[in-house]
């Protein structure tokens, strides 16, 4: 009976944990309680901004750093197995074949992996599983030998911080790990912008480079990318603990700064005649500087081919898709290396495909999940419809356009404009609602990012909104910059763009050069006024946005569609699974030439002929420029046209589901109260039984429910109870001042003397004018205005003849405000 009546705590602390350690379970290294796995979903409508609830599981049993077990507890008024289903769904999450429930009682048992017949059954507590028997069975599951075992074991890099890897970063290491032990030789991971892609690289070389893989070699490493920003700061930070084994292929020495505001020196490894200094490990480099059109450029040619024990290639969604690319040249080359890909996005096209060089991902880790999780921030949706992308434009017969070039007579619509016709009116139209939305948001400095037709777009683009900003721009004439490929003084300012502790510029218009790899941690909004055809390329853009930033509030970004391109929602393929599209027959060519369309590639930049340590930062040009045997380029209209306004506006967000829906504040609300309370009665039962009301305002804000904007859109003075009743249950509401005139005119306080008195009228006036509930019967409320000039705190007491005298009192006010009989 006395067990019964124990706390979830109080079991475990009783009845679980003693069990384990008598298993031999260590306690300080293998045993840990209450693990938050996830952040909790960050959830968005109108101004309500809250995280939901994280997941975390009671136990999590580790064999060295491998999590191998979970444990959900439950009081003894459940039964052993109450708890299995939840356990299932954290183990499923963390990749943990043994499952665990226990009421204190026993423990129900369920084994993932499928060696137990029958695959759950019950165990007494002193027949709980010691830690060498359920690795003996992972290793019997996984069919791993004894050097394998060595190489999976092998400990993650410590800094001593307390830093560890997240749970889906662990999942991606120890997944590649094991597929490497084993020797697979062509490794895919799929893992969302922002999730860590480059610490998770940074932990599967140090276990490598630390174990017996690759035994009696000098183990060397090449991390390939493709933008120098993306290797100079991986060196920094990240990669920073491989210290001097560590160097980049490059010719020319950099001073950059750490993440803590240190300056370091990069190591180069290449000199000044272009030869590779062969003494490092870790290679870090860029593959423009490994290769080039000319014989003479493709240095890594120097190297053996057996060089290079392990090759990872950042965004190989980039290039090493295609088979024809300067990736896949180098990677061919070091074919007997070990090679992992990278990438947020995995291209499958007609003509190109990951699947097909790396394999199937070992580990896939999606935008979905992350958002889901609270890793990554969710996106609001604005869909604007202009009048001219819903009607389209016609020339009037015999019309010119402002350079005297006869415009031909067809009807242009969205797809045209900005490509082969230039509507003015509407770039003006568009800069417009931009700036507006900024002024109306009453945040002009968030960072935003405009995608554009082309570079020429995108420098009209800049002039328009420039015209509606002049105020900030006069302050500061890098408010608004455009950065393209072909504007040298853009691009230096791409470092500032991206750098939180920089304010400008903070609007910046490009064509392609920020769809991909940039790290805008701060980028709040995101406007596409260009096509985007390729999932791919969607994705990426999305990327752009999805970086969480706690320390200047930026929990979620805004996506404002003005070309449609948010269909792509829609397409069951979006951050789904990566399905191969492309699989070639070994005679097949590399790219149908029949089938080609305009551009070879819609995702990647075109480069021009990079030097070493060059970037590929040229946005590409128009389609019409890349047609084979056309030396000029049709002609692109350009006319003022008449004035634009804007239809319609449409705003979504995203359900727990990770769809986008139309859904208010009030409608979110209600969904959620309604979760938590069933029914009016069942809610007005708990209200008037729970001695503290804000408790039921804890539960609700635990579900992502705050009530604090929900009452502000409301515009009413309402208490949470009304609020709750009128918004869930369609109640109809009563003021704050019109509950406590109902109290007062039933003249409840009789029985009391003046002074006591007129303390439960003072706080009947605080519930009034301030809206509290919560804490009303805590005596020192007796110690601030109005209460302390009536007499010291002891002396109001002792009126109602003692503190639990003053707490009923109270909490007969407190009923009396609720009586709805009255």
């Amino acid at each position: 009976m006395i067990k019964k009546g124990l706390s979830e705590a109080d079991i475990c602390a009783k009845y679980i944990t003693p069990y384990l350690i008598q298993a031999g379970w260590d306690e300080l290294t293998q045993i840990r309680r209450e693990v938050s796995f996830t952040k909790g979903r960050i959830i968005v409508r109108g101004k309500l901004v809250t995280r939901g609830k994280a997941k975390r599981a009671d136990y999590v049993l580790y064999f060295q750093h491998f999590p191998i077990a979970v444990i959900e507890a439950k009081d003894n008024s459940h039964g052993v197995g109450d708890g299995m289903q939840q356990a299932l769904d954290y183990a499923k999450i963390l990749n943990v074949p043994f499952v665990f429930s226990s009421n204190g009682d026993g423990f129900l048992f369920h084994d993932k992996t499928g060696q137990s017949n029958p695959i759950e059954r019950e165990l007494a507590p002193e027949q709980f599983p010691s830690p060498a028997q359920l690795w003996q069975r992972y290793r019997q599951w996984k069919q791993l030998d004894n050097d394998q075992e060595g190489i999976v074991l092998e400990p993650y890099y410590n800094d001593g911080s307390g830093k560890e890897p997240r749970y889906y970063q662990r999942n991606a290491i120890n997944a590649t790990i094991e597929a490497i032990a084993k020797g697979q030789e062509r490794i895919l991971l799929v893992m969302a912008t922002g999730t860590g892609k480059t610490y998770t690289a940074f932990q599967i070389i140090w276990r490598l480079w630390k174990s017996n893989w690759r035994q009696h070699r000098q183990k060397r490493v090449l991390f390939l990318a493709d933008r120098n920003v993306l290797v100079n700061q991986t060196m920094v930070n990240d990669f920073r603990p491989f210290g001097p084994a560590m160097a980049k292929l490059s010719t020319n020495a950099k001073t950059i700064e750490r993440d803590d505001g240190t300056f370091v020196d990069l190591t180069t490894a290449i000199d000044s005649k272009r030869r590779i200094d062969t003494a490092y490990e870790i290679y870090l480099g860029l593959y423009q500087a490994l290769t080039g059109p000319e014989e003479r450029q493709k240095i890594y040619r120097e190297l053996s081919a057996d060089f290079f024990d392990l090759i990872i290639v950042d965004e190989c969604h980039r290039g090493s898709a295609a088979e024809d690319s300067a990736w896949r040249e180098i990677l061919e080359h070091f074919k007997p290396a070990t090679q992992i890909g990278l990438t947020a996005t995995p291209k499958e096209t007609a003509y190109v495909s990951n699947i097909h060089y790396f394999g199937e991902p070992v580990y896939t880790y999606s935008l979905k999940q992350g958002i889901s999780d609270g890793f990554l921030a969710p996106y609001k949706v604005i869909k604007v419809h202009l009048d001219i992308d819903v009607e389209g434009f016609r020339p009037k017969k015999g019309e010119t356009d402002q350079q005297g070039l006869l415009i031909d007579d067809r009807i242009y619509n969205i797809k045209d404009f900005d490509r082969t016709i230039i509507i003015d009116s509407r770039t003006q139209r568009v800069a417009k609602w931009i700036s507006d939305y900024l002024k109306q948001s009453g945040d002009r400095f968030q960072k935003t990012i405009v995608f554009c037709v082309d570079t020429e777009h995108a420098a009209l683009m800049r002039q328009a909104l420039i015209l509606e900003n002049q105020d900030e721009v006069l302050k500061n004439d890098r408010y608004i910059m455009r950065i393209t490929g072909d504007d040298a003084t853009g691009i230096k300012q791409l470092d500032n763009f991206i750098d939180p502790e920089s304010t400008y510029p903070v609007i910046v218009t490009t064509s392609r050069l920020l769809s991909t790899g940039v790290d805008a941690q701060t980028c709040k909004l995101i406007v596409i006024d260009r096509p985007v055809g390729s999932m791919t390329e969607f994705k990426q853009i999305l990327g752009r946005g999805t970086r969480v930033y706690e320390d200047l509030k930026k929990f979620y970004f805004t996506l404002v569609d003005f070309r449609q391109a948010s269909a792509h929602f829609a397409d069951k393929a979006f951050d789904g699974e990566p399905v191969q599209i492309y699989e070639p027959e070994e005679d097949d060519p590399v790219l149908p030439p029949d089938d080609l369309p305009p551009t070879s590639d819609p995702d990647e930049p075109i480069p021009e002929q990079p030097g070493d340590d060059e970037e590929v930062l040229v946005d590409p040009p128009g389609p019409e420029t890349d047609l084979p045997g056309i030396t000029e380029p049709p002609p692109k209209y350009r006319v003022k046209g008449k004035p634009v306004s804007v239809l319609k506006e449409r705003i979504e967000y995203l359900d727990e589901n990770g769809k986008l829906i139309t859904e208010s504040l009030r409608d979110f609300s209600r969904k959620a109260i309604r979760a938590h309370f069933a029914s009016l009665d069942q809610f007005l039962k708990r209200w008037k039984s729970a001695e503290r009301k804000e408790a039921i305002i804890e539960e609700l804000a635990e579900e992502g429910l705050l009530l604090e904007p929900l009452l502000e859109e409301v515009g009413k003075d309402l208490d949470p109870f009304d609020l709750i009743c009128h918004i869930a249950f369609d109640q109809p509401a009563l003021t704050r001042r019109e509950r406590a005139n109902n109290v007062k005119k039933r003249d409840i306080f009789t029985k009391y003397g003046d002074q006591a008195r007129a303390v439960l009228e003072a706080l009947l006036d605080k519930y009034q004018d301030e809206g509290v509930v919560a804490g009303l019967d805590n005596v020192k409320i007796l110690e601030i205005a109005p209460f302390n000039t009536m007499g010291m705190p002891i002396q109001l007491i002792k009126q109602f003849g003692g503190k639990a005298n003053f707490e009923n009192a109270v909490h007969e006010l407190q009923a009396a405000l609720y009586d709805e009989t009255a």
